[in-house]
């Protein structure tokens, strides 16, 4: 690569992050902006049962999740001989047109297509800008550039997805859309002017990335994010509406309400990552329970202006705390892959939006009411929880096994 300024550096950096801030805004503030789009959309579904279209148009997080579950993996296997800069480029220029047409759409059905779209660069930017900061910070700060490259999902939670949703408030849905589209243009502009020519990456191979789906704790650890976190969005899918009618809250109050717990996800990730260093397995063992008891206290607190608030932060905090431990075993287990190894942890968190939004806005529309995802979101956590002891619970065997016959034993038997 070539020899980058410090200045330099800073703003490569600076630019891969502005695409996390992007992807953070445009994944999350539709979230807080279901009431708009139903009744934009869906003015008959929606005047006979507010709820009902609500539901409805909670399919669009679903039909983007399911966008970054089929992108990572299918774009991760294209991109593998491909130069990752001009890759960075263009998924940065696909998220870019994907957000402008779902500005444009004139109808729900349209509006929906262009969300699975606009989801299938998600996880391949992600996987590719991690590799691209570790390779732009040098030898011996890869996982500091790592960092700063996703830090700015973590700022798009604290003030992107409110900043969106007050503009979709203010100014319809639609401004929301075209606005998160303007970010990815100028990260485009970012990522072209500073980020150096990468050639293809003379490991890499299509064979290769495929093989991280041939290791069955690839697949152990996408169930357990995919199941235990899919709690958490069954109540954040609709935790504005769940301010409004069962909290209510005016509208003023939704952004700093998703502000809050944005907040809850920085300092979580923070902690959980410091967590997860120590022992991951202990993180898991004590956040999964703790994030089965924020799921109901949330159901328990949401009729309360103060306890919304209170109970979305803790939700958010324990739901976080638990990622990096996830994140850290699944990029282990895929072994020599990288790209489809950083890639798939976002594709097995959007399998959980996906599982999560579908689920509460199932009990929603049979008429249990906002406090009804909170139940669905508890037994997800406690599916995932099993899930993951049940994956130790392999690796210790495997690892046993391995060692028992003389075999040595390999990284991913040691990830938790």
């Amino acid at each position: 690569m070539t020899h980058l300024t410090p200045a330099r550096r800073r703003l490569a950096l600076f630019a891969l992050a502005l695409g996390g801030f992007g992807i953070g805004c445009t994944e999350f503030a539709s979230m807080g902006l279901l009431p708009q789009i139903a009744q934009g959309l869906l003015p008959e579904l929606f005047g006979g049962s507010p709820e009902t279209g609500i539901a409805r148009a909670g399919w669009l997080v679903s039909a983007y999740a399911v966008g970054v579950v089929v992108g990572a993996p299918l774009i991760s296997f294209l991109a593998a001989r491909s130069s990752r800069t001009v890759m960075l480029l263009v998924m940065a220029a696909a998220l870019m047109l994907g957000n402008l047409a779902s500005a444009l759409v004139p109808s729900f059905e349209t509006l929906l297509a262009m969300r699975f779209l606009a989801g299938l660069p998600h996880g391949a930017y992600f996987g590719l800008a991690s590799l691209v900061a570790a390779t732009v910070m040098g030898p011996g700060n890869q996982a500091k550039g790592v960092a700063l490259a996703l830090s700015g999902l973590t700022v798009a939670n604290v003030v992107g997805v409110p900043v969106m949703t007050a503009i979709g408030q203010a100014y319809g849905w639609r401004m929301a859309y075209a606005a998160v589209a303007v970010v990815f243009a100028l990260t485009v502009l970012g990522l072209w002017l500073t980020v150096p020519h990468q050639p293809p990456h003379p490991a890499a191979s299509h064979r290769g990335e495929l093989l991280a789906f041939a290791r069955p704790q690839v697949w152990i650890v996408m169930g357990v994010a995919a199941v235990g976190f899919g709690g958490f969005f069954a109540i954040y899918t609709y935790l504005s509406q769940m301010g409004r009618e069962l909290a209510r809250l005016p509208a003023g109050a939704i952004p700093w309400l998703l502000a809050v717990v944005g907040v809850g996800m920085t300092i979580g990730n923070v902690i959980g990552g410091i967590s997860a260093d120590r022992s991951a397995r202990r993180t898991m063992a004590v956040g999964f329970p703790a994030l089965a008891a924020a799921l109901l206290l949330m159901g328990a607190l949401a009729g309360s202006p103060v306890g919304i608030f209170v109970a979305g932060f803790v939700m958010s905090l324990v739901n976080s705390y638990i990622m990096p431990s996830i994140q850290s075993w699944l990029i282990t287990a895929a072994g020599p892959a990288e790209l489809m190894g950083a890639s798939l942890n976002h594709a097995a968190f959007n399998v959980a939006n996906s599982i999560g939004a579908l689920l509460g806005g199932t009990v929603i529309s049979a008429g249990f009411g906002y406090r009804s995802p909170a139940l669905v979101a508890c037994v997800l956590a406690v599916a995932g929880a099993l899930l993951a002891l049940a994956g130790v619970h392999r690796q210790k065997l495997d690892r046993r096994r391995r060692l028992a016959s003389g075999h040595p034993v390999t990284a991913s038997q040691t990830a938790v």
